[in-house]
């Protein structure tokens, strides 16, 4: 049988039809694309991961250090991990980084995503000064500062007294009672998550994050003037105007520029 030719009308239907899926594809690829790239800035890497966009560009998904890892504590992101796929993170809450010695997952990176010079110390692999992360501490849900003795957190660190410190004060409350509130030392904490998994709350009251999100930045406006590294930023420092100042400059133009038209 001969096969009728497909009219304009219908053509132009199927057309329509085959664009519009074709859209409709192409927003659904968009959209999870966006998801991954918001979500990539609270990704927590290996030991020895490069900063976040460098990683990303020289990360090659290839999975070697998913499978160095001893406890299962890296995965490789997939569709719907809202992040950017192929690239290895890990879940603190889930399986934290057990700090190996020998970081088994970094010498295996053929690129120098993770990069064994971050977590090297007079020539020998350091796992204690590697930066996954810094861990955060919400005192309304942590019920140490409820005055419930707990020092889950504190006892779990692998850095123990150095990365968490406990501080006594005490509970008036009671009068007769003492806070043991855990203190996060940020130039400390490796980041592992050790902590997290810990915590013996609900939903985790002390979490990591990435420093870039986790802190602040006093900026070279500021110094300290007692610590001998930190006046070595005045050498890059810039001169920089305060919100007041230049409000103040802003007014001053202002009224100049209001008396000089009463002159002329």
């Amino acid at each position: 049988m001969k096969k009728e030719p497909v009219s304009d009308r219908r053509k132009f239907i199927l057309d329509m039809a085959r664009g519009i899926g074709i859209a409709t594809l192409g927003g659904f690829v968009w959209s999870a694309y966006l998801d991954e790239a918001t979500a990539s800035q609270l990704t927590l890497r290996p030991p020895g991961a490069l900063k976040e966009d460098d990683f990303l560009k020289t990360c090659i998904k290839c999975g070697l250090c998913v499978e160095a890892c001893p406890y299962d504590t890296l995965l490789l992101a997939k569709p719907g991990d809202k992040k950017p796929l192929g690239t290895p993170y890990f879940v603190p809450r889930d399986v934290p980084c057990y700090m190996c010695p020998d970081i088994p997952c970094v010498p295996v990176c053929p690129t120098g995503a993770l990069d064994k010079e971050i977590v090297t110390t007079d020539g020998k692999l350091d796992i204690n000064i590697a930066d996954m992360g810094v861990a955060v501490i919400d005192d309304q849900s942590c019920i140490a500062f409820w005055g419930i003795q707990c020092d889950a957190c504190y006892r779990a660190c692998p850095i123990l007294g150095e990365a968490i410190t406990v501080e006594y004060s005490k509970n008036e409350r009671t009068g007769k009672h003492a806070f043991l509130k855990p203190i996060v030392h940020a130039d400390k904490c490796t980041g592992c998550g050790m902590c997290e998994q810990a915590c013996v709350t609900e939903k985790a009251a002390i979490f990591i994050l990435p420093r870039e999100v986790a802190l602040g930045r006093a900026g070279d406006y500021y110094i300290k003037g007692w610590d001998k590294d930190d006046e070595k930023r005045l050498e890059n420092a810039k001169e920089i105007k305060t919100t007041t100042e230049i409000s103040k400059q802003k007014a001053q133009d202002k009224l100049n520029g209001d008396f000089l038209e009463d002159i002329y």
